[in-house]
Formats: structure tokens, sequence, C-alpha cells
């Protein structure tokens, strides 16, 4: 059983994203029947659809499609992590008339924004908002940038927050040292889960499961089974894998530890994170 905490899809009929025009590798309609049919083959139950940066003007309206997609019978789409804007002066109304059915989290894309944004006075009151509303934010963070998550965490100590891709470590470059010291301060912050999704993209082309190990053993070291959930990250993990290597990847990877230690990383954290029923079993 796997929850996938972090599917994107694309449809360019229906909804902008200006950033796929520098993406020529992933400048296509990515559909969830397209998904659906290698995720059940690989044990993948259930799933959170991932905002995708659309424009701003249509962030309403990749609710609303994943909202048609929840309603498709025998679908495994459990709800969506929306786009955000908690920069706004409107975000607290914004906030309020959200379709909670749908809607289970929120991010903002902060790697292709200034650094100053999360620490705006505005944009952390209504990450405090969050707190109390029940609804966790995504940290879509650069290496180089960890240390606006600790002051995002430390300004927020009531919001679940989950940094996304391990904190976006620089595993082709081998930059180890300074990534590892950032999440270990992180990792201080209870509040905080990490995300231990798509990370294949961040390596050369020629990884294998020994490129990703140490990578992964600091994270769970700091983190422990009890914070990390997992996501594909599709179809970004395609740059340099599919989605299959990436589950087969994951299995390897954890294979030393306990069924219960891999049930929390692969399932049970996400529903308890984002507040998520667990299907009933059969009699």
């Amino acid at each position: 059983m796997i929850f996938d905490t972090h599917l994107h899809l694309i449809a360019r009929n229906r909804l902008s994203y200006p950033w796929l025009a520098n993406v020529n590798r992933l400048d296509r309609d990515w559909s969830y029947a397209e998904y659906e049919t290698v995720a059940q083959r690989l044990g993948i139950t259930d799933v959170l659809h991932m905002e995708v940066d659309v424009a701003e003007a249509d962030i309403d309206a990749e609710t609303a499609y994943i909202a048609e997609l929840m309603a498709r019978p025998g679908s495994l789409i459990r709800g969506a992590i929306s786009a955000a804007r908690p920069e706004s002066p409107n975000f607290e109304s914004w906030l309020e008339r959200l379709d909670r059915r749908v809607v289970k989290g929120l991010r903002r894309v902060l790697h292709v924004m200034p650094d100053e944004l999360s620490q705006a006075p505005a944009f952390r009151e209504n990450i405090r908002r969050l707190g109390a509303a029940g609804l966790p934010f995504d940290m879509c963070l650069l290496a180089r940038q960890l240390h606006l998550g600790i002051a995002l965490a430390d300004a927020a100590p009531d919001t679940v927050l989950v940094l996304d891709h391990c904190g976006v470590p620089d595993i082709a470059g081998g930059a180890h040292e300074s990534w590892a010291e950032a999440m270990a301060q992180l990792a201080l912050r209870p509040n905080v889960h990490v995300k231990l999704s798509g990370i294949t993209a961040y390596a050369t082309a020629d990884w294998t499961l020994e490129t990703l190990r140490p990578w992964v053993s600091q994270v769970i070291d700091c983190f422990g089974p009890a914070r990390i959930v997992w996501g594909s990250d599709s179809p970004v993990c395609t740059l340099h894998s599919n989605l299959a290597e990436w589950v087969g990847a994951t299995h390897a990877l954890l294979a030393d530890f306990s069924a219960e230690e891999r049930a929390l990383i692969l399932h049970r954290n996400a529903r308890r994170i984002w507040n998520i029923e667990a299907p009933p079993t059969g009699g």
C-alpha cells in the first residue's frame, strides 16, 4: 500500500502553465488515466494531487479539475494540495471559501520567488492561520534556501509544514555536507515533516541505488520514519527515471526497516498529516 502525496497532472486545454515553456521534456499533457494505469500496477492506492504552479488566475480552476477526477468511480485521488498566495491581502477570505472536501493542504512554490517572500510579516501571519485551519503547508525550497524553511517553521510553530523533495539536494553535484547540516537543523523543528519524493530528478541520468542511499539515509536519520511521507513527483521524476523505477528504488532503500516503519513512510503518515481516513477493509 502506497500513498502518493505528490502527483502533478497537466491539462493544457483547461489550465495555463507558464513555466512549461522552459521544460520541453514535460511540456505535454499528463493525464490521470495515464498515471492510474501504472500506479495500480505498482501498489499505489491513494493519491494527493500537488498543484502545478498554474497561472494565478487558474488556481481555483485547478482545484475544480481535481474535484472532477476525485468524483470518478474508483478514483485514487483523495484530495488536492492547492496553490496559494499567502502574501496576498485577500488570503484570509480566500481561505474561508475553500472547498475543504477537496483541498487538504496548500503550497506556494518558493524556489522560483525572491527569498524575501516567505520572510514578510503578512506571509508568515497567513502561514500561522493554516495551523488554526488544520491545513498543512508544503515548502518547495532549494537546498540553498533551507534556512528559510527553518525560519518559517519557527515563525509558525503550530502549522504542519512538509518539505518537498528532501529539500532538493544537489545529488548530481555531490553537495552533501551543507545540505545535511541544514536538514539536521530543520529536523529539530517538530512541526516539520519531509517528503521522500522524486529525488532521482536531482541525480545524474546514470544514477544507481547507491547514488541515492546516503541522501535518503540522512533524511531518515534526521526525521525518523514518523515524520516522512512518500511522493512520486510524477511527471518530474521522469526526467531521470520513470515511476516504476522510483517506486522500486524506494522499496530497496527501505528494505532494512520494519514493516511498521515502512507503513508509516509509505501511507500512514500521509493519512495523519492530511487527515484522510483509511478505506474500510473487506470482511
